[in-house]
């Protein structure tokens, strides 16, 4: 049975494109994850037809964020396409009305703390509080746990704290910014290899360019399935 802690991104331009990469890859990834790039390129069609005519387990990351009645509104048309995660910002009046939308569904509502690809440099730049990057998404999290969120996104590095919360029992942590070990860093700045980023305390991983961009990205999603088989990369999958 194919490991589901690995979520391969499908970050590439259209449907047609990545449909074409989940034929190469087969049956070595049975969960993919549609992101914003590609909602102009199909991407909620292509997320019905891998779940409903594939089988495929789909995390749909939008990333939503406006004031709470939108967002409600949005994840309860959403939650009708029988998906399985759905990303939200953390700010506790989002998730909690993300948690209304998704409403006798079985959609998993996630939190992003702070996206992998911002430092403190980044921030600051932002105007967002002063603090180590690390205290903030822990702090994030918490807050994103306390308003219902069914797990949170964040890096490797903060995933064992997270793990260690109270608020995290039960809870799921879902990492990008995972590179196999001698992959490109591209533009991730927290970064861990697939058994460290699980050992750690992620339930899922989310790799993309090191699968997509290889020769063989069926050869590249096995790999990373034979590491998640390791004995470094042994916890129980929550979800």
């Amino acid at each position: 049975m194919t490991d589901d802690r690995l979520i391969v991104a499908l970050d590439v331009p259209n449907a047609l494109e990545a449909l074409k990469l989940t034929d190469q890859i087969g049956d070595a990834v049975s969960f993919y994850k549609i992101g914003l790039g590609m909602l102009t390129g199909g991407g909620l069609a292509l997320a019905n037809e891998l779940k409903q005519e594939h089988g495929k387990r789909i995390f749909l990351d939008m990333k939503l964020f406006d004031i709470g009645q939108t967002v409600e509104n949005a994840v309860r048309g959403l939650a009708q396409f029988d998906l399985d995660f759905l990303t939200v910002h953390g700010d506790p009046h989002v998730v909690r009305a993300a948690k209304e939308g998704a409403a006798g569904k079985d959609l998993k509502i996630l939190a992003v703390t702070i996206l992998t690809s911002l430092d403190r440099a980044d921030l600051d730049a932002s105007m967002i509080q002063t603090g180590e990057v690390a205290d903030l998404v822990v702090e994030r999290a918490a807050r994103a746990f306390e308003a219902g969120a069914d797990g949170i996104i964040a890096s490797p590095n903060e995933a064992a704290r997270i793990r260690a919360l109270p608020e995290a029992e039960g809870r799921l942590i879902v990492t990008p910014g995972v590179r196999p070990a001698g992959s490109a860093d591209d533009d991730q700045k927290r970064i861990a290899t697939p058994a460290n980023a699980v050992a750690a305390g992620a339930d899922h991983i989310v790799v993309g360019r090191p699968v997509w961009r290889s020769e063989s990205p069926r050869d590249a999603a096995l790999s990373i399935q034979r590491e998640l088989a390791s004995p470094q990369a042994q916890r129980p999958n929550r979800g």
